[in-house]
């Protein structure tokens, strides 16, 4: 940057040397020499702009303000529309027919004005590849709309022009009664505006916005008028004010005659105007046509300019005068508020106020030098020191918006919110609900613990460009502050009913103004205490004998839908015998020494207790990397499921008798018998199903083994709820069979064999879970299970080699828990029936798991109504219960003073990036409820913020 700037000096006086007799140059050559002094004193404070920030900050005021173009989402977008209207403008110099040029410069101004690129990505994109929301589908309909009023405006256009080269008298009025219309216009679209906002111009209470509106019934029974206006608004926004204006342009007097280089740029800005920003539009050409008729035809104003000139002159007279506003608004709140809130107070804030009182003319004389430049306001470290920012560009940030963002587990939310909320967005940005739309615009939203951050990057016609941003959840200390500023001023707009007609805005002086709630369907996150209900000795009691008929529930629905069950269903009729299957329960078991028995007898859980509830150890990741590990050492041999093992069973040797192959796998789990003795292995005869079609409902043969003794299975089989069992088969659904169904699952269901693999596949899980003893869990033991860690028992290995079993264990505990719950709360289950509905809810409607699972964030994508989780509150000492519930609810935004954010963002670049001051605690970004200085910087974009979402430019369709 430096050499560029001394480059540039130099150049002026080398010219100024051999250049003579130019007034004009050697003024610029004094003036550069004094300025050559400070140079080193303007870098230190950031003041003069690197060269790529001068240049696209030249380009978008030529764009804008030149062209009547608007700021771009993007800085190639901004290249390529910089170059596209500025060839309109120079190419309609050089048509030689005043019709030619006043047509070219209406369809030029029209198309320049839509979203060609995201049309063209639209017609040559696949629907299916197009991320949802509004907009995804460019539709023939649309095509054919812009078409048809591409036609009317060339047709009114040459229409018009050649009725106005008839008579000056008849043109004149004409125009003038246009100029009368164009004034009821105006004020008509600027009350329906207003009215759909809570505040008028931010100050008085809207009387017709409904009151008290808390939930979305109450909401759309109070909105419905509002939204009927809102209709008719975007009618005369869209259609009838751009041909109002454009008769009011066609009946000119400067397009009648020889076109000069100001008549091209004027009206071909003007042009395009009508499209780019219609309301402003609208607004410039009523003060345009109000000031000709009200001021005599000699002054300056009316004798040297032409209409498209002065269009150009009150439209950058509006914008500073706007930016004025806003930023001396900002400069009277930072220094009132360093005085006013305690928090904001320093030893030199009384030095400082006083000095800005004193040289009261010289800070205005800032701002207003800031406001022509339409660069920030700099409030050094945001206290009442005030510079003037370089110049840059609205899009003050490298790359497109939304490539960075600082991504948690908290980004799901938004992720699921922002294409629901993007829709709604549409409604209320083309009803007027969120005020005038212009670049650079941002607002706020509100629900809950979420904060939404929207920009508008790009306006045009019939479209609207944004940035969503999500700022984080975890809620600091400053954080919280802000946001419970946030919270007051939104309930004080739109939760408290209000007795007098017109009431005032409380938060005028907050850079945040409520504008409008908007109803989203998103997740309401609810968090409970369960303490009473997990610690509850009944509960926990009853949860044991819950957890095997969810067992039973939960295999038996997992083994009736598996793929290709049902395909078999004609061949299983066809075969005469059912498939081999295990031992039955009273086979007398292998004998067992003493101390295998106490060893299992005698478990102890001693790294398993409730003083270690969050200890890592023992997890079961750690279980299954330890039995990977034993897979490498030598002479180790361990069961893998579905495998056929190489070692000696009984006095067979693998391969010669393949029948006791089969019994391997039954028996891997029994104690072991020494080296040296013989194996007294019992010879245990091969079980069928009594029913042909039990293998439908089969659990997979890996899940057959048996690890453990038989004495402790037939002890636990008492537990097993055969009623409900019975019950649960003969709800499943009917299968395709030429027997009657009933019959089917009536015999399915009386299958004692069948039975007996339930018996002992749900006890080994059971097992697993709790262990054999009868007590009653405690609480941490719940909480541990359910967060995946499992104790130490003989069954754990077993279980923990068959993932998908694992899986389907750890959901029936999760089920139950949740069971439990439901059951203190709305009352005891009735019947089996009732208990079904709840299971069949949860599995249907419900994702009960860890908020830290990555099939949590699935469920939140995929929009499951309901979500839980289960945690504990270690400062408390309470457990919790989450719930996400995804409803349709109210979202508040309103709308922040554009110069304060910009203000911020430039203090934050400067102390970051020439200050070097990047203290995590440093003032300038501690609470101010006021300003929302930390919300602020959040929301800027990385690298100076840090939002956990950013979405990519949004686009809009505002009809």
């Amino acid at each position: 940057m430096r050499p560029l700037y001394i480059f540039f000096f130099v150049s002026v006086d080398l010219a100024h040397r051999f250049m003579v007799n130019m007034p004009a140059l050697e003024h610029m050559n004094q003036i550069l020499h004094i300025l050559f002094v400070f140079l080193p004193f303007l870098w230190a404070l950031g003041t003069l702009p690197p060269p790529d920030a001068l240049f696209l900050w030249a380009m978008e005021q030529v764009l804008e303000f030149g062209l009547g173009g608007s700021s771009v989402s993007t800085h190639l977008r901004l290249l390529v529309m910089f170059i596209m209207s500025a060839g309109t403008a120079i190419a309609s110099y050089f048509i030689p027919s005043t019709v030619g040029v006043v047509l070219f410069m209406t369809g030029f101004g029209f198309l320049l004005s839509l979203n060609l690129s995201d049309m063209g990505h639209k017609i040559g994109t696949k629907s299916k590849d197009l991320p949802s929301g509004p907009g995804k589908h460019f539709s023939w309909k649309e095509c054919l709309f812009y078409i048809i009023i591409l036609v009317l405006a060339l047709l009114e256009t040459s229409l018009l022009h050649h009725f106005a080269g008839f008579s000056q008298i008849s043109k004149s009025n004409s125009q003038a009664i246009v100029g009368y219309g164009l004034m009821i216009l105006l004020i008509i679209l600027w009350i329906l505006r207003e009215i759909q906002s809570v505040y008028i111009i931010g100050i008085f209470r809207n009387p017709f916005y409904p009151k008290d509106v808390q939930t979305v019934t109450v909401f759309f029974e109070k909105q419905t008028r509002l939204m009927k206006i809102g209709i008719v608004r975007r009618i005369l926004l869209t259609l009838v004010s751009p041909f109002a204006m454009i008769a009011f342009l066609s009946l000119d007097s400067s397009l009648q005659g020889l076109h000069s280089v100001s008549v091209c740029i004027g009206f071909t800005r003007a042009f395009r105007m009508v499209w780019q920003n219609t309301e402003n539009a609208l607004l410039e050409t009523v003060i345009v046509s109000t000031v000709h008729l009200i001021s005599s035809t000699d002054i300056w104003w009316n004798r040297s300019l032409d209409t498209g000139i002065r269009l150009l002159l009150v439209g950058i007279i509006r914008d500073r005068l706007i930016q004025f506003i806003s930023k001396l608004q900002f400069a009277v709140t930072v220094l009132l508020t360093s005085w006013t809130e305690k928090k904001q107070r320093r030893k030199t804030t009384a030095t400082l106020c006083i000095l800005n009182i004193v040289f009261s003319p010289f800070v205005l004389v800032i701002i207003v030098f800031s406001t022509l430049l339409s660069s920030p306001l700099l409030p050094l470290f945001t206290l009442p020191v005030f510079l003037v920012g370089f110049p840059r560009p609205i899009q003050s940030w490298p790359g497109a918006a939304g490539t960075t963002a600082c991504v948690c587990a908290d980004t799901v939310y938004y992720y699921q919110m922002v294409p629901r909320l993007t829709a709604v967005l549409q409604t209320a940005m083309a009803a007027g609900s969120l005020g005038l739309l212009l670049p650079g615009s941002h607002y706020l939203g509100r629900f809950q613990d979420r904060l939404i951050w929207i920009m508008i990057l790009e306006c045009g016609y019939t479209y609207c460009s944004i940035n969503i941003k999500g700022l984080e959840l975890q809620e600091t200390s400053c954080h919280t502050a802000e946001a419970r500023r946030v919270d007051e001023v939104f309930e004080d707009a739109f939760e408290q009913e209000y007795t007098r007609v017109c009431s005032l805005n409380e938060h005028f002086g907050n850079v945040l103004t409520p504008c409008t709630v908007l109803p989203v369907k998103l997740y309401s996150d609810a968090r409970n205490v369960l303490s009473g209900i997990i610690d509850s000795h009944e509960n926990l009691k009853e949860f044991k004998g819950d957890l095997i008929k969810v067992l039973v529930w939960i295999l038996v629905q997992y083994c009736s839908k598996r793929p290709g069950m049902k395909e078999n269903v004609h061949n299983t009729e066809n075969k005469g015998k059912a498939p081999l299957m295990l031992p039955a329960l009273n086979t007398s078991p292998p004998p067992k020494s003493p101390e295998d028995i106490d060893s299992l007898n005698s478990e102890t859980f001693n790294d398993w207790s409730d003083d270690n509830i969050f200890d890592d150890e023992p997890t079961i990741k750690k279980v299954i990397e330890e039995k990977h590990q034993l897979k490498d050492l030598p002479g180790t041999n361990l069961f893998i499921p579905g495998s056929v093992e190489s070692q000696r069973v009984g006095d067979h040797s693998t391969g010669t008798v393949p029948e006791n192959d089969l019994y391997k796998a039954v028996l891997l789990g029994y104690p072991a018998v020494d080296k040296g003795k013989q194996e007294d292995m019992p010879y245990i005869p091969l079980m069928e199903f009594s029913c042909s079609h039990s293998h439908l409902v089969c659990l997979p043969a890996e899940w057959r083994t048996s690890c453990m003794p038989s004495s402790k299975m037939k002890e636990m089989s008492s537990l097993f709820p055969e009623d409900w069992y019975q019950f649960v088969l003969r709800q499943l659904e009917c299968y395709h069979s030429e027997e009657k169904a009933s019959n089917v699952l009536e015999e399915i269901a009386k299958d004692k064999v069948l039975k007996d693999v339930y018996v002992h596949t749900v006890m080994t899980c059971y097992f697993s879970l709790f262990g054999i003893d009868n007590m009653a869990p405690s609480p941490g033991h719940i909480l541990r299970v359910y967060s995946g860690v499992l104790p130490w028992s003989v069954a754990l290995d077993w279980l923990t080699e068959k993932p998908e079993l694992f899986q389907l264990a750890l959901k029936a505990f999760r089920y139950t828990l949740k069971l439990m719950i439901d059951k203190a709360s709305l009352g005891p289950i009735e019947d089996f029936r009732e208990l079904i509905k709840y299971l069949e809810e949860y599995e249907r409607d419900w994702y009960i798991g860890l908020v830290s699972d990555e099939k949590w964030k699935e469920a939140i994508l995929q929009e499951k109504p309901y979500l839980f989780s289960l945690g504990y509150d270690s400062n408390m000492g309470i457990y919790t219960g989450r719930v996400l519930s995804l409803q349709e609810l109210l979202i508040q935004v309103g709308k922040l003073n554009p110069e304060a954010v910009r203000g911020q963002w430039a203090n934050l670049s400067w102390e970051l990036l020439y200050a070097t001051n990047d203290d995590e605690e440093r003032y300038s970004i501690q609470a101010h409820p006021l300003l929302l200085r930390n919300l602020t910087v959040q929301a800027a974009e990385p690298p100076l913020g840090y939002p956990i979402y950013s979405s990519k430019p949004l686009h809009i369709h505002l009809y």
